[in-house]
C-alpha cells in the first residue's frame, strides 16, 4: 500500500522525531477528522508498506534520517518552493536552504523520488505574472537534473483559505493560460515534466501533462515496480483531482507553517493549541488515546507485483 504523511499536515519540518518513533514502534495511531473517536490502527511494517508519500516545504529535519526508510521498497517527495515571502509564508525557511535541501534529498533518494510543487500560484501587486515567471525560471534552473517533475495548481478559495486570506483572488483565465504556457517551455528548456493539479485540461495543449501529480504511474517509477492495487483502494480525493490520497497519518490544525492559503488549517489558534498537545512519544500526531476511542485496523496488504518490472 501508499502511506501518506503530507496532506493534512507537514510531518518532516515539524514532527520528525515523533515519525521516526513511529517507524521504530511499527504502527500510528490516526484520528478521522470527521468522526473524532474513530481512530484507525496503520501497521508501519515495510511488509505491506510499499512506498512512504512525502508533501513538504523543508525536507531538512528528514534528511539525517533517511536510513529509517531503507526498509521500504520506496518512497515519494513533494517539495514545495515558490517564491512568496514571509507575508504569505511566514514559517517556511529560506528558498535557498531549501533549493539546498532539495539537491540533498535528490541525490540520497534519486530525481525520480523527488517532484517539486510550485503552487498554489497567486496573483497581486507583488507577485505579479512577471514575478512568477522570472522566479520559476531561476528555480528551474537551479533544480535541472535533480528533479524530473514540477506540479503547478492555481490557489483555490476554500472556506479555510477565504477564512485566513480574505484578500485572494482567483486567478483569471486568460492568466493561468499564460502562465501555463510559459511555465512548461521553461521547465522544458531544464529537462523537467511541468503537470497540473486539479486544473482540469485548459494546459494541455501548451504540453502541460494534466493526468494527475500523485498517481500510481507517478509511485511506480519511483519504485521502478508495478503496483496491482486490490479494487476500491485507489481512488481520488476530489472531483477534478486523479491522483491517489488514501492512508494519510496527519492531522489538520497542525501544521506550523501558517502560510495563508493554507486548505488544511483552519486558523492560527487551533494550531498553536494543537501543537502543544503533540506528544513525540505518542502514538497520535496531536494527544493521546481518549476515553471511548474505537480503535480499528487498517485493510493493508503490499501492492507490489514480484512479477514485474521496469
Amino acid at each position: 500500500m501508499i502511506l501518506q504523511t503530507g496532506m493534512r499536515t507537514d510531518i518532516p519540518a515539524f514532527y520528525t522525531p515523533w515519525f521516526l518513533n513511529r517507524l521504530r514502534a511499527g504502527f500510528v495511531l490516526v484520528r478521522s477528522p470527521y468522526a473524532p473517536q474513530r481512530v484507525t490502527r496503520y501497521s508501519l511494517s515495510p511488509d505491506v508498506v510499499d512506498l512512504i508519500g512525502f508533501c513538504t516545504k523543508n525536507p531538512g529535519p528528514m534528511l539525517p534520517h533517511l536510513d529509517a526508510l531503507r526498509p521500504y521498497a520506496g518512497q515519494y517527495w513533494f517539495v514545495t518552493l515558490t517564491p512568496y515571502g514571509r507575508d504569505i509564508e511566514p514559517n517556511v525557511p529560506p528558498k535557498d536552504r531549501v533549493l539546498a535541501d532539495i539537491r540533498a534529498l535528490s541525490a540520497a533518494v534519486g530525481p525520480e523520488a523527488v517532484a517539486w510543487r510550485y503552487d498554489p500560484i497567486l496573483l497581486d501587486g507583488t507577485y505579479t505574472v512577471e514575478r512568477h515567471l522570472a522566479e520559476f525560471a531561476r528555480m528551474a534552473a537551479a533544480l535541472e537534473g535533480t528533479v524530473e517533475t514540477c506540479v503547478i495548481s492555481f490557489l483555490d478559495l476554500y472556506k479555510k483559505v477565504q477564512r485566513n486570506f480574505p484578500e485572494a483572488r482567483a486567478v483569471p483565465k486568460p492568466q493561468r493560460l499564460l502562465l501555463g504556457r510559459e511555465l512548461a517551455g521553461v521547465a522544458k528548456k531544464h529537462g523537467i515534466t511541468l503537470k497540473a493539479c486539479g486544473e482540469g485540461d485548459e494546459l494541455a495543449a501548451y504540453g502541460v501533462d494534466c493526468a494527475g501529480c500523485m498517481t500510481l504511474a507517478a509511485y511506480e517509477h519511483a519504485l521502478h515496480a508495478r503496483l496491482t492495487p486490490p479494487p476500491g483502494a485507489v481512488h481520488p480525493s476530489r472531483k477534478e483531482c486523479a491522483c491517489y490520497l488514501g492512508g494519510d497519518i496527519g492531522a489538520y490544525d497542525s501544521c506550523g507553517h501558517l502560510c495563508r492559503y493554507c486548505y488544511a488549517n483552519a486558523d492560527a489558534a487551533a494550531v498553536r493549541r494543537n501543537m502543544r498537545r503533540h506528544d513525540p512519544a505518542s502514538p497520535f500526531l496531536i494527544g493521546g488515546p481518549q476515553p471511548g476511542d474505537q480503535v480499528r485496523d487498517a485493510k493493508q496488504q503490499s501492492w507490489l507485483d514480484g512479477q514485474l518490472s521496469f
